[in-house]
């Protein structure tokens, strides 16, 4: 009995270890991989990019933003963030530049096509021309939680919609570290929640969406739904930016 008892506490104690792993997750590793940059004017981001995010895609984090390749991810990583590091002795800082991702971009085996202003982020003070130079450098990266401060999770109406008959949105000040990969929006008529379409990037959309103020629902981390109630007001306008007072997290 004494050996049963001991056994029956040992495997008790590896059930809560496993317990406690599975919820407060395990430190993620840093990948290794190659960064280069994209001009622009400003120093900052493209309002063309990929994901669909327009003049936000370009200022967003102070214009830390980038184009990515393999963690494109067909749209789904756009508004994720990322922490990258060079990693060429002498010139670059320790922490590097924490980046969203807001554009789709590959070459030279890279990662990551980042903004002249987050690439100049890696590097020491006075040594960005240097870094510069090299046009492609090694770089870790991980994925990190994005962060906006006194910001909640936004619905911007897509340029490309068209009241009352059509309706595309884009998410945005996606804060936390979950990708959103389904949004719904609720069909009070019918009493039941409706697909929105993804179409490209981060743009969802709805032919001929209900009338009157819209409540959505996006599911992240592939599982959680999270109720935005009254997302959209009656009177929407494409180009504008409607805040929900929810945070992901």
């Amino acid at each position: 009995m004494a050996g049963f008892a001991s056994k029956s506490y040992f495997l008790l104690y590896i059930m809560a270890v496993l317990n406690a792993v599975q919820c407060h997750g395990s430190k993620d590793n840093d990948t290794t991989s190659r960064a280069t940059y994209y001009s622009t004017s400003d120093g900052l981001g493209t309002p063309t990019g990929a994901c669909g995010y327009g003049e936000y895609g370009r200022t967003v984090y102070s214009g830390n933003v980038g184009g990515v390749s393999n963690l494109y991810r067909n749209g789904l990583g756009c508004g994720a963030c990322y922490q990258v590091k060079c990693k060429i002795p002498g010139l670059c800082t320790v922490d590097g530049v924490q980046v969203v991702a807001t554009d789709y971009g590959a070459g030279d085996n890279t990662d990551f096509i980042l903004s002249k202003h987050a690439f100049a982020a890696m590097a020491r003070p006075k040594a960005d021309s240097k870094l510069f130079a090299y046009g492609v450098v090694p770089v870790d990266y991980v994925r990190v939680p994005c962060s906006y401060p006194g910001r909640t999770l936004a619905v911007m109406i897509n340029k490309q919609s068209r009241f009352p008959d059509y309706l595309a949105i884009v998410l945005v000040y996606q804060a936390g570290k979950c990708d959103i990969t389904a949004v719904q929006l609720w069909q009070a008529e019918y009493q039941q929640w409706k697909d929105l379409r993804k179409v490209y990037g981060a743009v969802w959309d709805m032919p001929n969406p209900p009338s009157g103020g819209l409540s959505l629902r996006v599911q992240v981390c592939g599982q959680r739904w999270v109720y935005l109630g009254k997302a959209i007001p009656k009177k929407w306008m494409p180009g504008a930016i409607y805040e929900t007072g929810v945070k992901l997290a």
